[in-house]
């Protein structure tokens, strides 16, 4: 897979893929749903395209995974789509509603994980951090003494007298990265609620969404700075200054452990093994669901399907490891492909 391919998709292919959207027929995957998804889907789908010329190249749509599952339960046939993307688990209120219009045979596929981890520099000292330690460092307003104010936080230590003596300095994904998403919902919104933050955000006089909304805003004091560049730009931003504390995903880290130093979050240390087993906190599955009705009638699904759970897109060295993929251990990828290959599904009731 070439760079052009890797750097762009994420951001030009998506108009390209969207301008096809009305061309739904049964000549062609349609595939809908997670945000978080869409660039590892439209990594694949090019690549697919590519590898096998005689299939039309799948359209990959985004619009979240709640709205992907809704279209995907609407029922069988081509003018609905063929795979539902989704950063979470399918809820049953959702597979009695694909019973009812008659997707009877769901093929669920778990095809790796999203996963951060912060590092510091490899000479500096350890952390072992909490989700709400992360959110006294770097939300933009946090409780002390019983009230709201702007953030007060100048070094760790004043949060937690175990951690390091140091400015407060951390590079965190801008809002163009799928791993901005998992940062704000297993760090800020947790740490927001383990700290009782939200809780005063409300009793302030804020609604349930303006009290979660606010539990994301990070500080603009120059404590932390968004990164919309790659890891490689916050590794050197780290170089340049040894205090910083980085996001990263786990691949990376692990390529670049001579230069960091990772830190525990709730004393769980970061690695393929404890993401996968779910012990990691700042992680989660990925999915996509399959409508076995529509294998052998769309050309090409079930090849697509094969294609994605390869080792060649969603192994250790793949290019969606590359963008950002925490790959799961070699065991679940082969038991993932051998229950999609025997057709193994989630039973519905209409």
């Amino acid at each position: 897979m070439n760079k052009k391919i890797l750097a762009g998709l994420a951001l030009g292919t998506a108009m390209a893929f969207v301008g096809q959207a009305n061309a739904q027929s049964n000549d062609q995957i349609q595939v809908a749903g997670s945000s978080t998804v869409l660039p590892y889907a439209q990594i694949v789908a090019e690549n697919f395209g590519e590898t096998f010329p005689n299939f039309p190249t799948p359209v990959v749509e985004s619009g979240g995974s709640s709205a992907g599952l809704k279209q995907f339960c609407q029922g069988v046939g081509p003018d609905t789509i063929d795979i539902a993307n989704s950063s979470r688990q399918i809820r049953d209120s959702e597979i009695q509603a694909c019973g009812k219009a008659g997707v009877n045979e769901i093929q669920e596929v778990r095809f790796g994980y999203d996963g951060i981890v912060f590092a510091s520099d490899a000479s500096g000292p350890d952390f072992a951090l909490t989700p709400e330690m992360v959110f006294k460092a770097m939300a933009a307003k946090v409780v002390q003494d019983g009230k709201v104010v702007d953030n007060p936080y100048k070094k760790w230590s004043q949060i937690d007298s175990a951690l390091p003596d140091q400015d407060i300095t951390a590079f965190i994904p801008a809002s163009n990265h799928g791993t901005r998403e998992v940062f704000e919902e297993k760090l800020l919104a947790e740490g927001c609620k383990a700290s009782g933050a939200l809780k005063a955000f409300q009793d302030g006089g804020m609604d349930k969404d303006a009290s979660k909304d606010q539990c994301l805003q990070v500080r603009n004091d120059g404590s932390v700075s968004e990164i919309s560049g790659d890891y490689t730009e916050t590794l050197s931003r780290i170089d340049a200054n040894k205090q910083a504390m980085g996001v990263f995903g786990l691949a990376f880290y692990e390529q670049n452990q001579d230069r960091l130093k990772v830190a525990t979050i709730n004393d769980i240390t970061p690695s393929a093994e404890t993401i996968a087993s779910g012990e990691y906190p700042v992680s989660r599955p990925l999915f996509f669901y399959v409508k076995k009705a529509h294998i052998g009638v769309v050309p090409g699904l079930k090849e697509y399907v094969d294609f994605f759970l390869s080792d060649q897109m969603v192994g250790p060295d793949s290019p969606l490891v590359e963008y950002g993929l925490v790959a799961a251990p070699e065991s679940e990828r082969e038991q993932q492909r051998k229950d999609f290959d025997a057709g193994t599904t989630m039973q519905t009731q209409g």
